[in-house]
C-alpha cells in the first residue's frame, strides 16, 4: 500500500500555502484526464491518499504526532498507564507536529475525488466510479474524524478552493462547531458506507463495513464528548470563539443531551449493521485460547480483520521488534513497550486481596505479612485468563523458544521474608538504596553471577537497576511482536507485521458500549435491536474468546455496566492506540474524574497526587534463604515516571500560527 510513496508526480501536484487554502492540481504537471480516465491510473491517486491517511499503527508515537516515523516503536506510554518506556514519560496532552494543515492538504485530495469522478463515470463504470467517491468520503471522515477528536470544531472544508491571489481571504474556511463537525463526520462515514463495495479494489483499501466500524467508533466518541463534557465544569457551557462568535469546543446547554442521544444510536446502528451482516467473526482458528490470540496477528485469512495497515519486508517496513523486544533480542535497543502492573491487574484469575489488587503477601495488603514464596514466578500467573499471556509477557514465561529470565534482584536475608515497604506515591527511590541484604545486576553488561545463588543478580532480561533497555515493569510487550525472529533477523526497519486498524473485537466494543450509552438515555430499541441484548451478547462473546470470567447476567442502564464494557476495551484493545482516546473521551483524566480511569471502581488516590499520578511494576526476587520467587508490588522506581493532565488538555491547541495569519481561525477558548 505503501507503494504510492514512489509517485512523486501526484505529490508534487499538490500544494498547501496557508492554514486551510485548498489549491487544485497544478495543469501543466498532471491533468484530470491523466488520473480519472482508467481505473489503473487511478489507484495512483488514491494509494497516495491511503499513504498519508493520519492512521496510527507501527509508525505513530503519540508523543509525536503523525510523522510517518517507527523510531521508538512504542505503544501505551502516552499517560494511559498501559505502559512505560525507557524515553518518553507524558501525558497525551498534545502532539509534537501538530495534525492541522497536512490534513487539509488529504482533504483537498479527497474533495477533488469527489467532485472530479462523476464526470468520468462513463468511461469508468458506476463501480469503479463509486468506489472511488466511497474512497474519498472515507478518507475525508478519517481526517475530519482525526482533527475532531483533537480539537473539537475545525475547518469543513467539503469542496475544493479556487485559489485567488487578489483576495486570499476567500480562500479561508473558519472553524464550525463542535456539533456541525461530529455530524459532518457521520455523514461522510455514511456516504462512504453507501458507496463503497464489500471488497475493496485494493488490498488495504476500506470497505463498506470499514466505514461502518470507523462511523461507530467516532459517533461513541462525539456521544462521549457531549455527555462527559458536562462533568467538567469550563466545558459546561464553553466560551465561544472571539473571531467568529461560534462555539468551536463543546456543546450548548441546551443541545447535549439530545446529541449525545443521536451520536450513540448512530454508533449503535453501524456497530449492529457490521454484526448483522455476517460477514465477520472472532477469531477463533485455535482451540487453543492462548495461543489463538497469539496467531490472530499474523494470519492475514482471520475473520476478524475489517481493516489492515500491510507492510513488507524488504521496502516498506517498521521496527517494533527491534525496539521493544526483550533485551535478549537487544538490536538496537530493547525493552521500549514495559506493561504496567496496573494494567495486568485487570485481567481475570490473578490472586487478589479484598480489595482487589494482587496479592503477594500472606497479610491483608501488599505492606504487611510475609511475601508468598514460588518455584517461579510464572506461578503466580498460572490461573491468569489465556489473553493476558498473548499480550504481555510474564516473567520466566517462554518467548521465541527462550525463557524470559526476569528479576530485579536475589534476596540473601533470612526468611519469611517481611514487606520491603518504601512503597508511597512519591518515593522513587530505587530498591538497592533502601533494601538490605539484596543484590541488584546494574545493567546488561553489569549483570554479575552470585555464587550464593548460582545465578546472574537480574536475570537474562532485568529489571536492572540503573539499565532501562530491559523491562521497567518486570513485564515486557508480547502483542503484535514476531515470535519466529532472531538476533540476526531483527534490527530498524527490518519488521513486516501487520498492524489491524480496525477489527470485529472493536465493532463488538463499539456495540457494547453504544448499548449501554443508549439504554442509559432512554433508548432501549435502536435499529429494530434491544440495545442491552445486542450489548450483552457481544462482550459475553469477546470474554469468551479471550478465556476471561464471562459475564453471568445481562447489562443493564447502569453506571456500573457502562464500566464492564469500559474494563473490557481496556483489556482488549491494549498496545492498539485506542486506549489514549478512550480516557480522553471518558473525560477521566483529570484530577477531579480520574476515579473512572481505570474503568473500574479504584479510588484514584491510590495512585494520583493531584494533577500527577503515577503506575506500578511487579518486581520478581530470588530468595536465598528458600531457593524460592517472591514478587513486590511498587510504583516504579523512576522519578521521570509521573504524569500529569489538566482539563485544558482535553482539546489540543490550534498551531499559534495559524491562529495569527488569519481572520477567522479561532484559538481554544482556554488557552
Amino acid at each position: 500500500m505503501r507503494k504510492s510513496f514512489l509517485y512523486t508526480i501526484i505529490a508534487a501536484a499538490f500544494a498547501l500555502v496557508a492554514c486551510e487554502e485548498m489549491y487544485l492540481p497544478t495543469k501543466d504537471k498532471v491533468s484530470d484526464d491523466d488520473i480519472f480516465s482508467s481505473a489503473s491510473s487511478m489507484q495512483v491517486y488514491m494509494a497516495r491518499m491511503y499513504s498519508y491517511l493520519p492512521i496510527e499503527d507501527f509508525k505513530y508515537l503519540a508523543e509525536w504526532g503523525v510523522e510517518y516515523n517507527s523510531w521508538l516503536g512504542s505503544f501505551g506510554m502516552e499517560g494511559t498507564g498501559e505502559s512505560m518506556n525507557r524515553d518518553c514519560a507524558s501525558s497525551f496532552t498534545g502532539e509534537r507536529t501538530t495534525y492541522w494543515s497536512n490534513a487539509f492538504t488529504l482533504i483537498h485530495d479527497a474533495n477533488h475525488l469527489i467532485e472530479v469522478v462523476p464526470n468520468y463515470e462513463s468511461t469508468l463504470g458506476s463501480e469503479v466510479a463509486n468506489e472511488a467517491m466511497g474512497q474519498g468520503y472515507f478518507v475525508r471522515a478519517f481526517t475530519f474524524y482525526a482533527m475532531a477528536r483533537r480539537f473539537g470544531g475545525i475547518p469543513l472544508v467539503t469542496k475544493t478552493i479556487e485559489y485567488n491571489r487578489e483576495d486570499p481571504s476567500t480562500m479561508e474556511v473558519a472553524r464550525s462547531s463542535e456539533e456541525e463537525t461530529w455530524d459532518q463526520v457521520m455523514a461522510d462515514f455514511q456516504k462512504a458506507a453507501e458507496l463503497l463495495p464489500v471488497v475493496p479494489s485494493a488490498k488495504g483499501y476500506a470497505n463498506k463495513y470499514t466505514a461502518y466500524a470507523c462511523l461507530a467508533e467516532a459517533m461513541n466518541y462525539a456521544g462521549c464528548v457531549a455527555k462527559y463534557n458536562q462533568t467538567i465544569q469550563e466545558y459546561k457551557n464553553p466560551k465561544v470563539g472571539e473571531k467568529t462568535g461560534v462555539r468551536v469546543i463543546g456543546f450548548d446547554p441546551d443541545k447535549w443531551q439530545a446529541a449525545s442521544k443521536r451520536y450513540f444510536e448512530a454508533a449503535f446502528k453501524a456497530a449492529n449493521t457490521v454484526i448483522k451482516s455476517g460477514q465477520y467473526s472472532l477469531y477463533r482458528a485455535n482451540s487453543d485460547k492462548y495461543q489463538n490470540m497469539v496467531d490472530m496477528w499474523r494470519d492475514d485469512s482471520s475473520s476478524e480483520n475489517i481493516w489492515v495497515r500491510y507492510y513488507s519486508y524488504p521496502t516498506v517496513t517498521h521496527g517494533l521488534d527491534s525496539y521493544s523486544s526483550p533485551c535478549l533480542w537487544h538490536q538496537p535497543l530493547s525493552g521500549g513497550t514495559s506493561p504496567t502492573l496496573d494494567l495486568v491487574e485487570l485481567y481475570d484469575g490473578l490472586p487478589r486481596y479484598a480489595n482487589g489488587h494482587v496479592k503477594v503477601t500472606d497479610g491483608t495488603d501488599h505492606t504487611n505479612g510475609n511475601y508468598i514464596m514460588y518455584d517461579s514466578p510464572l506461578d503466580f500467573f498460572k490461573d491468569a485468563e489465556p489473553r493476558l499471556r498473548a499480550y504481555v509477557i510474564l516473567p520466566m514465561d517462554k518467548f521465541r523458544g527462550v525463557e524470559i529470565e526476569t528479576r530485579l534482584g536475589i534476596y540473601k536475608g533470612a526468611a519469611p521474608v517481611k514487606p520491603f515497604a518504601n512503597y508511597a506515591y512519591g518515593n522513587s527511590q530505587k530498591y538497592s538504596a533502601h533494601v538490605s541484604n539484596l543484590v541488584c545486576g546494574t545493567s546488561r553488561t553489569n549483570n554479575q553471577m552470585d555464587a550464593d545463588a548460582g545465578m546472574t543478580r537480574s536475570g537474562s532480561c532485568g529489571p536492572f537497576d540503573s539499565d532501562a533497555e530491559a523491562s521497567t515493569t518486570g513485564f515486557n510487550l508480547r502483542k503484535y511482536l514476531d515470535p519466529d525472529m532472531t538476533l540476526q533477523d531483527i534490527g530498524e526497519g527490518k519488521s513486516d507485521q501487520p498492524f489491524l486498524l480496525m477489527r470485529y473485537a472493536d465493532v463488538l466494543l463499539a456495540a457494547a458500549e453504544a448499548g449501554v450509552e443508549c439504554a442509559l438515555a432512554g433508548s432501549t430499541t435502536v435499529d429494530g435491536a434491544n440495545v442491552l441484548t445486542v450489548a450483552t451478547a457481544s462482550l459475553k462473546d469477546l470474554q469468551d474468546r479471550a478465556g476471561a470470567n464471562v459475564l453471568t447476567g445481562n447489562l443493564t442502564a447502569s453506571e456500573e455496566s457502562r464500566n464492564i464494557v469500559r474494563k473490557e476495551r481496556r483489556k482488549e484493545l491494549a498496545f492498539e492506540h485506542k486506549s489514549k482516546w478512550d480516557i480522553r473521551r471518558w473525560r477521566v483524566i483529570d484530577e477531579d474524574n480520574r476515579d473512572g480511569f481505570w474503568g473500574v471502581t479504584r479510588d484514584a488516590k491510590e495512585f494520583s497526587d493531584g494533577k500527577n499520578f503515577r503506575f506500578r511494576g511487579l518486581y520478581p526476587f530470588y530468595s536465598t534463604a528458600t531457593g524460592k520467587y517472591f514478587l513486590d508490588d511498587r510504583f516504579i522506581c523512576d522519578p521521570n515516571r509521573v504524569y500529569s493532565y489538566s482539563t485544558v488538555d482535553y482539546y489540543f491547541a490550534i498551531p499559534g500560527d495559524q491562529v495569527a495569519k488569519s481572520d477567522v481561525i479561532d484559538q481554544q477558548p482556554n488557552r
